[in-house]
């Protein structure tokens, strides 16, 4: 595996490797990597000629009183693990080199359309900001790397939604791919920040995902009242975290809330426990229409 850290020199790497007509898988990362990363780029190597991955924890997306500074940086593991994989190359940039002192540019999602709701519900209700940064660094990514074909984690559901669209409305010549979120064996969600979680934590931690699928379980068993479902799914899930920040139930497609189950519907959470936030989601494909109502 080759690591590079400049981002001009990666970038006329890239265009090298894109003029000899070779096909770019990547995957973009801010490190600490676990076996949902590594699926990632598994799917890469089989429909790419190389497969790139970065590591960048990018300050933009992190709000005042969240976790950038003790985000965890274990590099020399993260190496092993990308090389373990037989990843061709790895974009490993300085701060300083990606947003220099000066930085002005940034992608703006706050327009007159309704499309800038995709950012408002959800987590962009409780993170200011965050979606802007996750965008703007996507967005000199792509520039960089070059990629044909860009690779996420469904875990970060509004995440794919938020760069599918900018990918849209910017003509960025990249294919987003959307590959299943990775559970451990009692469904939690692999997260970089489940290494936060003491052993307590970490049993509490997997209601989340027995909540989530038990609320699919219900709407596949025909139940339509989303607002009981929520509401009893917000009491179970109580009893284990120490705080559910939102229970949701949306549009895959547009993030617009549910009124009752569509052909296909996203059941979303945020919670916390102790200090550690954890997301996660399942969507539930089922036969009927959906009324939206405007979020």
């Amino acid at each position: 595996m080759r690591t590079l850290r400049k981002p001009e020199t990666f970038q006329r790497l890239m265009l090298k490797e894109r003029l000899k007509g070779r096909r770019i898988g990547y995957v973009p990362t801010m490190g600490a990597l676990h076996e949902g990363h590594l699926s990632l780029i598994r799917a890469a190597k089989k429909e790419s000629d190389i497969v790139c991955a970065s590591i960048f924890v990018n300050p933009l997306q992190f709000g005042p009183r969240e976790d950038f500074r003790s985000y965890p940086r274990p590099l020399a593991k993260d190496l092993r693990a990308l090389s373990g994989e037989k990843t061709d190359f790895l974009f490993h940039p300085e701060a300083a080199d990606m947003y220099s002192d000066d930085f002005l540019a940034a992608v703006s999602l706050g327009n007159a359309s309704a499309e800038s709701s995709l950012t408002k519900v959800m987590c962009g209700a409780f993170r200011p900001g965050h979606f802007t940064g996750v965008a703007t660094i996507v967005a000199k990514l792509f520039n960089i790397v070059q990629p044909h074909t860009a690779y996420f984690g469904a875990k970060d559901y509004q995440q794919t939604v938020v760069i599918k669209k900018m990918v849209r409305d910017l003509n960025f010549p990249a294919r987003i791919r959307v590959v299943s979120t990775f559970r451990e064996k009692d469904g939690l969600a692999l997260s970089s920040r489940n290494q936060y979680l003491g052993p307590e934590e970490r049993e509490r931690a997997s209601h989340l995902s027995r909540v989530l699928f038990s609320v699919k379980k219900q709407i596949l068993d025909g139940e339509k009242n989303l607002a009981s479902i929520k509401a009893s799914a917000v009491r179970d899930l109580s009893r284990y975290v120490d705080r559910v920040q939102y229970f949701d139930f949306r549009d895959p497609e547009t993030l617009s809330e549910l009124v009752k189950p569509g052909r296909a519907t996203l059941a979303a959470a945020a919670c916390y426990v102790g200090k550690t936030r954890l997301i996660d989601n399942v969507i539930i494909t089922a036969a009927g229409g959906a009324r939206r109502t405007k979020s």
